[in-house]
């Protein structure tokens, strides 16, 4: 399955109320959104026709972030401490937006990616679904950071083992699209401050001269599942209804990671 098949497939299964994407590039990717969208590059040029109503913010992500309401188009432009009544759940209480789906696809560099990973992670929660492109390159050569090859990943795919080693009480499910991986990432904490404290730390050990030292396990994707085996998996049900249903993390989180983790237990 391609790219963008499988990211088709996820607005389905996620059934999102709302998307995010950086890098947008012609548009291809945002095509497939119908629901309250934001789009973020800063030198896009979209040719495809758009079916979704759309803030396309020509911006680089990190002065996007910078904004002070960042997401007000998700919520017609409110600001977020003002109309209070209108915006509050069936309980009483103030309800902050959320992105239900992210597809990150920047600059190609693990800095960047790094960055716009913690800049949508702080606007997001447990039952977000955040993903992450480009993290199987094929050859050294492509994950280059220095680009020299027609086909170019960079080096984001060390993304995988700083979410793993920083960041454990999240999910990640890496998965063998066409032609270079996507990382989907799951639990998302708003509150969680570690990579965002570390980030210096981060950078002067992975950011290293080329040629990269690509592990052999991204080269031969030996831990992907297939987008098929993801996209049909029993969980995207329930994670929905307690999306929507407001469930806490408290509550939800738990049943959610069980399931992936069986999931690439079965892997």
């Amino acid at each position: 399955m391609k790219r963008h098949e499988f990211l088709r497939e996820l607005h389905t299964v996620s059934a999102n109320r709302n998307y995010l994407e950086i890098g947008v590039n012609d548009g291809r990717s945002l095509t497939l959104s119908r629901v309250p969208s934001i789009a973020i590059d800063p030198a896009f040029k979209v040719v495809s026709e758009i079916r979704c109503d759309v803030h396309l913010a020509k911006a680089t992500s990190d002065d996007f972030f910078a904004r002070q309401n960042p997401l007000g188009h998700l919520t017609g432009g409110r600001h977020p401490l003002r109309n209070l009544a209108r915006n509050r759940s069936p309980f009483g209480y103030w309800r902050r937006t959320t992105l239900d789906l992210s597809f990150i696809d920047g600059m190609h560099l693990f800095e960047y990616a790094l960055r716009d990973f913690i800049n949508v992670e702080k606007h997001s929660d447990w039952a977000s679904v955040i993903v992450l492109d480009d993290m199987l390159p094929r050859s050294v050569d492509e994950a280059a950071r220095d680009r020299h090859t027609n086909a170019w990943t960079g080096d984001v795919y060390k993304m995988i083992e700083v979410l793993n080693r920083y960041r454990p009480d999240l999910v990640t499910v890496l998965v063998d699209t066409q032609p270079t991986g996507q990382l989907v990432v799951f639990g998302a904490d708003s509150g969680n401050t570690v990579l965002k404290d570390k980030y210096d730390e981060i950078i002067a050990e992975y950011v290293v001269p080329d040629p990269q030292k690509v592990p052999e396990t991204v080269l031969e994707r030996a831990s992907a599942v297939t987008p098929e085996t993801l996209v049909g998996s029993g969980f995207w049900a329930p994670l929905v209804r307690a999306r929507n249903r407001g469930t806490k993390r408290s509550r939800g989180w738990e049943p959610l990671r069980r399931s992936l983790e069986q999931l690439s237990v079965s892997r």
